[in-house]
């Protein structure tokens, strides 16, 4: 069965971005669906898959990290605004694929991402 895994790495400190609110939609035409929400654990990891089973399904989504939030919980110091505040990743998934992960390496002033195994 197919599954969306995510995990993120904080490059600023050299450690996993753990407490980070991650939010999954669905996207339909101009429509954003939410249909998972979770907190990463303190590996930076979600505890489970945010996308599995039925809902496993061809086409276009969107993660949003809440990093911003993450780094003031830190106490690091960040512009108002913030030059990263939410984190956007929009991809597809074609559910022929047995499992899609999606990394994110972040730091307040940039972030990185590709398809993991």
């Amino acid at each position: 069965m197919g599954r969306l895994t995510t995990h993120v790495l904080d490059a600023a400190h050299g450690c996993p971005g753990s407490a980070i609110k991650v939010e999954l939609y669905r996207v339909e035409g101009e429509r954003l669906d939410r249909i998972a929400s979770t907190v990463t654990n303190s590996d930076g990891r979600c505890d489970g898959p945010l996308l599995q089973g039925d809902d496993y399904r061809s086409g276009v989504y969107q993660l949003q990290f809440h990093a911003g939030d993450y780094y003031r919980a830190r106490g690091t110091a960040l512009p108002n605004p913030a030059f990263l505040d939410v984190v956007v990743l929009r991809f597809g998934i074609d559910a022929g694929q047995e499992h899609y992960h999606v990394p994110l390496l972040i730091s307040p002033y940039s972030y990185s991402t590709y398809r993991g195994s």
